[in-house]
């Protein structure tokens, strides 16, 4: 398996992206990294109804440990905490006299934290963002939706979504996938190559192309939970 890829490899140039972020209330600073501490940054988009942003909760789910939030645009922060002390939601409301008069501004929050130690799954942070306008109206926007793929009856507005890639070192990782994964781009945009047995993928279209054309190699499309892969970084 190892030299076939290494001929691949060595036949194509990988350029890989950075994944946009898509929801109007997103992770705008990438995946997150199982069992790592770092910086993660919401993104919002537009405000509500053309009013500008007045104030975002963002709930902090399970399993995320040593929130600390940053000071942004709107200023200083509040926590609140459950009877355990852990960290539920961070909100940050701006002062009335900054309010802009209409919805003109792209906002950053950004949440130092613990990211928990399950690697290829999917963390939803459900967030609510209030709108005020000039004339006192107060609008809010409930970002809650956990359907990854938003479709299917999902009525909610989409929460952001954090993607969780495995630890690893340059070069070759061996990995057990704990559940199913229908979309490998969701956690393979900056692999080389992946390979479960005989079948590969890439997210890089040059070495994509050459993995289908070479003999005894298939097209690796989805994995199925407890599938044992080999990953190139």
């Amino acid at each position: 398996m190892k030299s076939t890829v290494t001929a691949l490899l060595a036949a194509a140039v990988t350029f890989l992206a950075p994944a946009i972020a898509r929801a109007h209330f997103s992770v705008s600073s990438g995946p997150g990294f199982a069992n790592a501490t770092q910086e993660i940054v919401f993104g919002a988009g537009h405000g509500c109804a053309g009013a500008d942003t007045y104030s975002v909760k963002i709930d902090i789910p399970a399993g995320v440990t040593s929130v600390r939030p940053l000071r942004s645009d709107f200023g200083k922060f509040e926590i609140e905490k459950n009877a355990a002390g852990d960290v539920i939601a961070v909100i940050w409301q701006k002062l009335d006299s900054e309010l802009l008069a209409g919805d003109f501004g792209y906002y950053k929050l950004a949440i130092r934290l613990k990211v928990p130690n399950k690697p290829f799954t999917t963390l939803f942070f459900p967030t609510h963002q209030t709108c005020k306008a000039s004339d006192g109206t107060v609008t809010t926007v409930h970002w809650v939706g956990t359907t990854e793929s938003h479709g299917g009856g999902e009525t909610d507005e989409p929460a952001p979504a954090l993607k969780i890639l495995p630890a690893r070192k340059a070069g070759w990782n061996k990995y057990t996938v704990p559940a199913d994964i229908s979309d490998l781009s969701g956690f393979f945009s900056d692999a080389q190559i992946v390979w479960k047995g005989t079948a590969a993928y890439s997210p890089n279209a040059a070495t994509a192309e050459l993995a289908k054309g070479t003999s005894g190699v298939t097209e690796l499309t989805e994995l199925k939970a407890n599938d044992e892969i080999w990953v190139r970084y």
